[in-house]
C-alpha cells in the first residue's frame, strides 16, 4: 500500500523523472486534464479539483513521511492539483494558447514562489503545506491568465 501511495504522491511516477520533476509532474497533470476535460461538466471539474486537493493533503503528507523529507521534489501530486485549478479557471477547451499560457504561468508561480506562496511553503507543514503553496500558485496563475485574456480581448 505504501508503494501505491508513493506512486500517486509522485504523480503516477512522473515526479521521478529528472531533471525538473515539478515540470514533468505539471505536464502529466496537464495531459490528464486535457484527456478528461471534454467529458466533464463544470461541476465535475470543480469536484475533481476539490477531491484532488483534499486527497492530496494525505498523499503528499504520507509520501513525505515515506521519503523522510518534508517536500521532496519527486512529490508532484500538488502540481496536479495546482495546474488543474489553473485550467479550471482558464477553461482552455481547444485553445492551445490557453493551455500553454496556463502551464507557463503555473510553473512561473510554482518556481519563483512570490508572496504568499513562499511564506506558505516555509511556514505550513505536512501535507497541507505541500498542497497549499501549489494551490495558491494555481490560483495566482489562473488569475493572471484571466487578466491576460481580459486585456487581449
Amino acid at each position: 500500500m505504501n508503494s501505491f501511495i508513493l506512486w500517486l504522491g509522485q504523480g503516477l511516477g512522473s515526479g521521478r523523472i529528472k531533471p525538473a520533476p515539478g515540470t514533468w509532474g505539471t505536464l502529466a497533470g496537464a495531459l490528464i486534464w486535457w484527456a478528461v476535460e471534454p467529458a466533464l461538466s463544470l461541476e465535475a471539474e470543480i469536484a475533481m479539483v476539490i477531491v484532488a486537493s483534499v486527497v492530496g493533503i494525505y498523499l503528499c503528507g504520507r509520501s513525505a513521511e515515506l521519503l523522510n523529507v518534508h517536500d521532496d521534489g519527486s512529490i508532484v501530486w500538488d502540481e496536479f492539483a495546482g495546474i488543474w485549478l489553473t485550467y479550471l479557471m482558464l477553461q482552455p477547451d481547444d485553445n492551445l494558447w490557453l493551455w500553454i499560457t496556463g502551464f507557463v504561468l503555473f510553473r512561473i508561480f510554482d518556481i519563483l514562489k512570490p508572496w504568499p506562496i513562499r511564506w506558505i511553503d516555509r511556514s505550513v507543514g505536512g501535507g497541507i503545506g505541500i498542497m497549499l503553496d501549489d494551490l495558491i500558485a494555481g490560483l495566482m496563475a489562473g488569475a493572471v491568465g484571466l487578466l491576460i485574456i481580459y486585456l487581449t480581448l
